[in-house]
């Protein structure tokens, strides 16, 4: 059996609170809308490689009624080059209560996450050398994400 061929993927966020939503991840992480109606929009990072994620009202009659209920247990990984400047941008700055404390681990990330008007948690990173006990499991002769394995 054949893959399809893929023309884009992305997430799209069901919401309770679409014009919140929309204002967090326009004002704190740089989407730009690309489409917007009350029920739906379409959003974009202005820069390549253009990363896309959309909001859905989750009450619209677009989705199947069985399952018309905000996003738990999502979790959007959004790798920066810098996640103590963003950090001191996003909490100390912009007054986001983080829901995990900024810290390393030994699994090679430094982060920490915040979660958006629904609860949809963005776990803001900046990859690290991984401790010995974790450098193995990345493969490649680097061992690691900080060192481009």
């Amino acid at each position: 059996m054949n893959s399809p061929s893929v023309t884009s993927f992305y997430p799209v966020i069901c919401s309770e609170h679409l014009a919140e939503s929309l204002e967090f991840y326009t004002t704190l992480f740089g989407f730009e809308k690309t489409f917007q109606s009350d029920w739906y929009v379409s959003l974009r990072r202005p820069e390549p490689p253009y990363y896309e994620l959309a909001l859905l009202d989750a009450d619209h009659p677009t989705m199947p009624e069985a399952y018309r209920r905000p996003a738990q247990g999502l979790l959007l990984n959004l790798e920066v080059d810098d996640v103590d400047a963003e950090h001191a941008r996003l909490v100390d700055g912009a007054g986001l209560t983080p829901v995990l404390p900024l810290r390393s681990e030994d699994f090679g990330q430094r982060h920490f996450i915040v979660a958006d008007p629904d609860g949809v948690l963005v776990d803001i990173i900046t990859p690290i050398k991984p401790s010995p006990e974790f450098a193995d499991a990345f493969g490649g002769p680097a061992g690691g994400p900080a060192d481009g394995g």
